[in-house]
């Protein structure tokens, strides 16, 4: 199982509204993410905005064209790329870049 984890930035004036909508997380997209091979997804968001999403799956790169193929990930992009800074007009889940794990404690 590969640990991903990625950062993305929400805009300071949307903190409040992303943090509500996370609490209320529609159920089919809980369903898409489990089907398509997100495992251990969470979501870390700092008071200025800093967002650290983590998550295991056997291959990001799968899982991510699985997501995308998903109706309710087309709604939940299209709604979420508002919240965020610096897509350079691509989705939110587009902008999610792996970072290199440097260091791992078993």
């Amino acid at each position: 199982m590969r640990r991903v984890c990625f950062l993305l930035k929400v805009r300071q004036d949307r903190i409040d509204e992303y943090r509500a909508r996370h609490a209320a997380v529609w159920p089919e997209m809980r369903e898409a993410l489990s089907a398509t091979g997100w495992h251990n997804y969470s979501l870390f968001l700092r008071d200025d905005g800093l967002l650290v999403g983590y998550l295991e799956t056997e291959d990001f790169e799968a899982a991510k064209a699985a997501m995308e193929a998903t109706e309710v990930n087309a709604r939940r992009q299209a709604g979420m790329a508002p919240f965020f800074e610096s897509l350079d007009g691509a989705r939110p889940d587009e902008a999610m870049t792996p970072l290199t794990e440097v260091f791992h404690l078993e």
